[in-house]
């Protein structure tokens, strides 16, 4: 008796120990059950401009994002002088 684990939900019935095990397939078009994930890549400006939103300061984004102060201010649109 061999046991098989999915990722894939099977609508198919659970096997008693006393019946041969049956495997199924999950279709080859369904990019989860492959193991693929989906990635997004975001520019540096709109990294700066999401840590922003979430309360970090101008200097933790720099050090986060190994970027300079004016880099962070000028991608912010800050002004640094009076």
């Amino acid at each position: 008796m061999s046991i098989s684990i999915s990722t894939a939900l099977s609508t198919a019935p659970i096997s008693t120990a006393n019946e041969p095990a049956t495997t199924v397939a999950a279709p080859a078009s369904n990019n989860a059950a492959a193991g693929a994930t989906d990635t997004v890549r975001l520019t540096v400006a709109q990294q700066v401009y999401d840590l922003y939103i979430q309360g970090q300061t101008v200097p933790q984004i720099a050090t986060s994002l190994n970027l300079t102060v004016e880099f962070v201010n000028n991608y912010l649109g800050l002004s640094t002088t009076s």
